[in-house]
C-alpha cells in the first residue's frame, strides 16, 4: 500500500550523529549514478535555495557547492529521500565530468 506523500520537513530527515546524510547523485537523464557525498542541513538547504549541488566536505570541515573551481556544476532536477529519512537521491544535469579525476562518474572502477 502506497502512503501519501506530505509535505518536506528538513527537520523530519535523519542525519547521523555528525550531523550528515549521504546524497547519491545521479544524471537525470541517463540514470546514472555519478558520486556520493554527504549533506547536512545547511548544505541541503543551500542546494534547495541555488539549485545546484552543495555538499559538507567531511576532510576540508567547509561547504562546497560542486563546479565552483571545476565549472563541472550539477543542476538540480529533483530531490527524493528513502523510506527511512536517512539517505538523499539527487537528480541532476551534469555539466562536465562529477568526479575529481577527471572521468564522468566517480563509481568507474570495477570489483573482478
Amino acid at each position: 500500500m502506497k502512503r501519501k506523500q506530505r509535505s518536506f520537513d528538513i527537520k523530519a530527515m535523519k542525519f547521523d550523529k555528525k550531523g550528515l546524510i549521504p546524497a547519491i547523485i545521479q544524471d537525470y537523464k541517463t540514470k546514472e549514478v555519478l558520486m556520493l557525498a554527504y549533506m547536512n542541513k545547511e548544505s541541503l538547504r543551500r542546494t534547495i535555495t541555488l539549485n545546484k549541488t552543495c555538499f559538507w566536505s567531511r576532510s576540508r570541515k567547509e561547504y562546497w557547492v560542486k563546479g565552483m573551481t571545476s565549472g563541472h556544476y550539477q543542476y538540480v532536477k529533483s530531490i527524493s529521500y528513502d523510506c527511512d529519512s536517512d539517505a538523499l537521491l539527487i537528480k541532476v544535469r551534469q555539466v562536465g565530468v562529477a568526479c575529481h579525476t577527471g572521468n564522468r562518474s566517480c563509481f568507474y572502477r570495477r570489483i573482478k
